[in-house]
């Protein structure tokens, strides 16, 4: 036990340590913090590895395996394994920047309250409001946003006595959390879809890329609603008078609209002053504003005791938190490493078979890789790791002929169909485990007919930021 405690304090710090050399980085620290990125990669992988279960292993044993293919076939096979680690460091630093602000919101009342407001909506707003709140909350807290307001709208819906309207209602509040992450995924500095796919991308940036990716979401949040309004369930009994909802307006949602104003505007405001990529800021901001949060949530105390409270919590979060987090973090970090080096080992196999695809239809490339996205998720492979593997295949935007904003728009677009469809996504695994039922049954089933409808119809859009825009 001991040692386990051990192995977790240490995984934890040197988390953070990645964290602070990534950001340095970013902010033009220079090539020296480099190599320090890929030891601390190694060593969190290894150290968090140790203590996971049997999938991590496995996805580092494959790690390992592609990392000494590369070094003995290809000539420049260790830059290769660099590269796979710069992009495992980014992805852990990435993380623990994020989750200081979930676990920020785990001790805040508002944040709570302004759930338990939007799951106790009336029916004609309910959607609508779980839709908004899964967007807003999700990028707050990421896929924690299911687990909040999907613990609410379970026990929302459980008071119903009825067992019919019971189970529609919950599986309507559920996908309508959870339809409002993925709606937020294409177009948030805060997504790790929006991160790793303006890293890929050449020539991409947040800035250009956010006015088309917000229509993609607004696309996957309508989409959503008006399946829901046009495909109600029929009941076979009419649904009785609902009861009053909690009391309060829409004021009780003011902290997480404040919250996620310091939060974008923040940001926002820093990457273009500064000219840091927008994850270089979110790595620094997002600590920043957790910090302050939960320097807040101590009112009544004194300035020393909240400054006390910040430090325990900071503690907290460095040595018990993250190495929680064991098996994500592994399975996030390995995606990134085994889709960089396996697409490295890739490139001379698809030039050496005689496929130039800087000779296919653009349009083509783009739909191919909105696509592709989502089927892969449907025999496992996550999307960082299908993202990591397919984009550095892909030809230059400019040699294409269209905008990197379209390229990044058809990887964050198949990257949302995927969240919502794949059986192996985080959201659709959390659903199944409110709702009763199997992950396949959410994603295929209940999700289905939504997935492909939003692929259609940001296929679409794709094709016209490509040749319109």
């Amino acid at each position: 036990m001991l040692l386990a405690s051990r192995i977790d304090r240490a995984a934890g710090l040197l988390m953070i340590l990645d964290l602070g050399l990534v950001a340095l980085g970013r902010w033009g620290a220079g090539p020296w913090v480099e190599p320090l990125e890929y030891a601390c990669a190694a060593a969190i992988a290894g150290l968090l590895a140790a203590r996971a279960s049997r999938q991590p292993k496995v996805f580092v044993a494959i790690g390992l395996a592609l990392a000494a293919l590369a070094a003995a076939t290809l000539p420049a096979g260790a830059a290769l394994v660099a590269d796979g680690l710069a992009q495992a460091a980014f992805i852990a630093a990435f993380f623990a920047a994020l989750t200081t602000l979930r676990h920020a919101a785990e001790t805040s009342p508002a944040i709570r309250d302004c759930g338990l407001f939007l799951a106790s909506r009336p029916p004609g707003q309910r959607y609508a409001a779980l839709t908004l709140g899964g967007a807003a909350f999700g990028t707050v807290l990421n896929y924690g946003a299911i687990a909040l307001l999907g613990s609410l709208a379970t026990a929302s819906s459980d008071a119903e006595p009825n067992p019919e309207i019971r189970e529609v209602r919950k599986r309507r509040m559920l996908l309508a959390t959870a339809r409002g992450l993925v709606a937020m995924l294409p177009w948030s500095p805060l997504s790790f879809a929006i991160a790793i796919t303006t890293a890929l991308i050449p020539g991409a940036s947040w800035t250009g890329v956010f006015p088309y990716a917000l229509v993609s979401g607004l696309l996957l949040a309508t989409i959503g609603w008006a399946m829901d309004s046009i495909f109600k369930p029929r009941l076979s009994t009419p649904a009785p008078a609902r009861a009053e909802p909690e009391p309060g307006g829409w004021s009780r949602a003011l902290p997480l609209v404040i919250l996620l104003a310091v939060i974008g505007g923040g940001a926002a405001a820093l990457h273009l002053s500064t000219g840091v990529s927008i994850v270089g800021v979110v790595m620094v901001w997002a600590p920043l504003v957790s910090a302050v949060w939960v320097w807040l949530q101590g009112r009544g105390e004194g300035p020393g005791a909240r400054w006390r409270r910040v430090a325990a919590r900071a503690g907290a979060y460095a040595v018990r938190d993250l190495p929680g987090y064991r098996a994500e973090v592994v399975l996030l970090m390995m995606a990134g490493f085994i889709g960089a080096v396996g697409s490295g080992l890739l490139a001379p196999v698809v030039r050496g078979a005689g496929l130039h695809l800087e000779l296919v239809p653009a349009w083509v490339l783009l739909l191919s890789a909105l696509w592709l996205m989502p089927l892969a998720g449907q025999i496992g492979m996550n999307p960082i790791l299908a993202a990591s593997l397919l984009a550095p295949l892909l030809p230059a935007p400019e040699a294409m002929g269209v905008s990197a904003e379209a390229v990044v728009c058809a990887f964050t677009a198949g990257w949302a169909v995927s969240g919502a469809s794949s059986p192996y996504t985080a959201s659709t695994l959390m659903l199944g485990a409110f709702s009763g039922t199997t992950a396949r049954r959410v994603g295929l089933v209940w999700n289905g007919a939504y997935a492909l409808v939003c692929g259609a119809a940001l296929s679409a859009w794709v094709l016209v930021i490509a040749y319109l825009l």
